[in-house]
């Protein structure tokens, strides 16, 4: 299938918003992170506006160091296929994409978890795909400190081929439950996995049906050397964080280059950045509502966020915030490209200490557009059609709010110019987003 002129949207699910501030906005909802009425809310304006899908991230611990825990939202809320199996009852049509890693899971345990979602949702469950990339996190699970960077990806690697592989151990029709015979399942459609690797040892079969979708769709969000080569093989969806438009035109040659030489077909791998829009009728009301958030944000808050998103590596408590950045700073075992890209970044913007905590806490080195619908639009279409993005996963500054302003202001402009859909065109993610329905290996070796 051919890229057409439409672009791809998810919503990056959150019940407050993504702005570190947000939770202090007065539209914010006074409830907290384990209502599920707060995560139907947004999912439903979402759904209404014809989005592809709802993420929804996730870390396995508190990974805020210990000054920001007291003020920052995000430690209260629900673990993400609990709450999307939860969400697919009060939803008929966008997708549901859960963040899981697979560092701390089993293979077992995750692919029968997210078959079940699958089920749920009549077709529309995503994984998307994470190592985790925290200490804090790692010492939840009895080590000290997590395995290196790469050693990660080698573990996900084939965590990933398990799964698929647990997935196709029923051919889509093994059980037929013919009450006349007394046979509820076909036994010559029932394959033993029997997977002997490095990490795993794993039998099988599932004890579920295969996912209505053969496999729910993968998403992934590597950008480093490694994770562009594991997005690559196994992304069809690839969460990206650029505000760069030359960098994202290069990443997206990169990873559509190094997939097609993997046998893959452009269009079933989907470059989604992160945009972070504040929408204002004018300039001067979209800024005014960055600043009320800026206001929001204490300095632990800023200070926090950018010690663990540059990678724990230096005590930012101890520096002169108005001092230049440095091109460089020690090597991380946690978010690599991360702290690359705001590295660049600061380079290239010249930043103090000072600006770059602040970018930080207000996109995360996301792509972030203050202004009005026509110039977020803009922003978009540009991106999109210079071959930046497929699409883009909207994380509104606040929620409901900022989400709103975007369904009902900005997506109205992007239809208007033939760039967004107006209603759903498949019964699954998969065909709502151009995705193929994988063969069951098994039967490709009979």
């Amino acid at each position: 299938m051919r890229r057409n002129d439409e672009m791809t949207l998810g919503l990056y699910l959150t019940w407050e918003g993504y702005h570190r501030g947000a939770w202090r906005d007065p539209s914010a909802p006074t409830s907290d992170g384990v209502d599920i009425d707060q995560y139907a809310h947004p999912a439903a304006l979402a759904e209404g506006a014809a989005f592809h899908f709802v993420f929804l991230a996730d870390h396995q611990g508190v990974i805020d160091d210990h000054a920001a825990v007291a003020r920052v939202s995000g430690n209260d809320g629900f673990e993400p296929i609990t709450l999307l199996s939860a969400l697919s009852s009060r939803t008929q049509d966008i997708g549901l994409v859960a963040t899981a890693t697979t560092t701390y899971y089993q293979p077992y345990h995750l692919a029968r978890m997210l078959a079940s979602l699958d089920h749920l949702s009549r077709g529309r469950a995503a994984w998307n795909i994470v190592t985790s990339a925290s200490n804090f996190e790692a010492q939840n699970f009895g080590d000290k400190e997590l395995a290196d960077h790469d050693m990660r990806y080698a573990r996900a690697r084939e965590f990933v081929e398990v799964v698929k592989g647990l997935w196709d151990t029923w051919q889509d029709d093994a059980f037929i439950r013919d009450k006349q015979s007394g046979i509820y399942a076909d036994t010559t459609k029932l394959h033993l996995l029997n997977h002997r690797g490095e990490h795993f040892s794993v039998r099988g079969p599932l004890n579920i049906a295969r996912p209505p979708q053969g496999y729910p769709v993968l998403v992934q969000a590597g950008a480093s050397d490694a994770g562009v080569a594991f997005a690559a093989e196994v992304g069809e969806v690839v969460f990206t964080a650029e505000p760069s438009l030359e960098n994202g035109k290069r990443y997206y040659a990169t990873l559509k280059e190094k997939a097609r030489a993997l046998g893959r077909e452009d269009d079933q791998v989907l470059v989604m950045p992160g945009i972070v829009p504040i929408v204002g009728r004018t300039k001067q009301e979209a800024s005014e509502k960055l600043q009320k958030l800026q206001s929001h944000t204490h300095i632990d808050v800023l200070i926090g966020k950018a010690h663990l998103w540059l990678g724990s590596v230096i005590d930012l408590r101890s520096i002169d915030l108005d001092a230049l950045v440095p091109e460089t700073l020690p090597r991380t075992n946690f978010i690599q490209s991360r702290q690359k890209l705001l590295l660049d970044l600061a380079a290239r913007q010249k930043f103090t200490w000072r600006q770059l905590v602040r970018l930080i806490s207000d996109s995360l080195g996301h792509l972030m557009v203050v202004g009005t619908p026509n110039d977020i639009a803009n922003t978009m279409i540009d991106v999109f059609d210079q071959r930046a993005a497929d699409g883009f996963n909207v994380l509104p500054a606040t929620v409901p709010g900022g989400l709103k302003d975007f369904v009902e202001l900005v997506v109205p402009e992007l239809r208007r110019r033939g760039k967004f859909r107006s209603k759903y065109s498949g019964q699954t993610l998969r065909e709502n987003v151009g995705l193929k329905r994988p063969a069951n290996r098994f039967m490709q070796q009979l």
